[in-house]
């Protein structure tokens, strides 16, 4: 009967995201419409690093270099083997249409599974460093991984990569910002998730009832790999069709991380709200022109003053989570 239920929930949201898609695409202006796209692509990469940074308690600066892996995966596979395939396929528009989704659907999956694998690749070596000497390592790789965009020219190198189909919309972007929260909810408050929480609060402790803190890492670390790839590929995919390297800078994992500390270490939720904040704000703040990031700084400062522990804290916005373990 749960299953049910959760699977007739799952068809509601997705019948409500295609009519919004719908109603939005039609309605809203196509830089609102934007807005929204970017704000479930952010709340995909401030979750997915809540599960390492905050509920496993590591400290990763590496996650841009996940997106960037991502993005060009799934990006190489739509420009290089997508297109030209349906080009020589000569379908009829509306079933080119479906099989360009399904395809560039399964580049997506393809490039977050790649970010995985490189998660598990950088992971299982790192992930017995803790502290700032984890934080440097995972910064080494998110460089190593724009050096090597930036040197390849099959993917545009400096220049970037253009033409690649824009079809990422709002039902796409937050259909898989949900499944996203669904899953790493989901795990953080099973049973074994507990593993998580225990890891943060004394990894020694853990380990002495059973724990395996390494094993628990590692899939934290490849679990938000996954979904920063994702979210790389669907931004891949945007209205603009186009990525460069200076998307995944380290600036841009320093954005994510802020996200999750200004939303509270461990709170879903609060990554969440942080992450439509963060994307929101600057693009309110546009009529100050040149004082724009003075003010955004400073609002952030002024939140973190009154709000050390984040805007949630450790908690969660309904009162079935605030059962987690702390």
């Amino acid at each position: 009967m749960r299953t049910l239920r959760n699977n007739l929930g799952l068809l509601g949201f997705l019948a409500v995201a295609g009519l919004l898609e719908f109603l939005f695409r039609r309605r809203l202006d196509p830089y609102f419409y934007k807005i929204l796209v970017d704000v479930g692509i952010a709340v995909m990469l401030a979750v997915s690093l809540n599960l390492i940074n905050g509920i496993t308690g590591q400290f990763s600066l590496g996650h841009a270099g996940f997106m960037g892996i991502g993005a060009y995966i799934a990006a190489s596979i739509s420009t290089m083997l997508v297109m030209p395939g349906l080009a020589r396929a000569a379908l009829p528009p509306v079933m080119e249409g479906f099989a360009m989704m399904i395809a560039i659907g399964v580049a997506v999956v393809i490039g977050g599974a790649c970010a995985a694998f490189a998660g598990l690749a950088v992971g299982m070596p790192t992930l017995r460093l803790k502290g700032d000497y984890l934080a440097i390592a995972t910064l080494g790789f998110g460089e190593i991984i724009r050096t090597l965009i930036l040197n390849t020219e099959a993917v545009g190198g400096p220049r970037g990569m253009s033409g690649i189909p824009p079809v990422s919309n709002f039902f796409w972007v937050w259909a898989w910002a949900s499944a996203c929260v669904a899953v790493i909810w989901r795990l953080a408050h099973s049973v074994k998730g507990r593993a998580f929480y225990a890891i943060r609060e004394d990894e020694f402790a853990a380990s002495a009832t059973g724990v395996d803190p390494t094993r628990y890492k590692v899939i934290a670390f490849v679990l938000g790999s996954f979904f920063a790839g994702v979210a790389g590929g669907l931004l891949a995919h945007s209205a603009t069709g186009y990525i460069n390297p200076s998307q995944f800078d380290t600036l841009k994992s320093i954005e994510v991380v802020v996200m999750v500390v200004l939303g509270g270490l461990g709170s879903i939720s609060g990554a969440v709200i942080a992450a439509v904040v963060l994307t929101v704000l600057p693009e309110a703040l546009r009529e100050f022109a040149d004082y724009r990031m003075v003010v955004y700084s400073l609002l952030l400062v002024l939140i973190m003053l009154t709000r050390p522990r984040g805007l949630m804290g450790s908690r969660e916005i309904f009162r079935a989570w605030k059962r987690s373990p702390q």
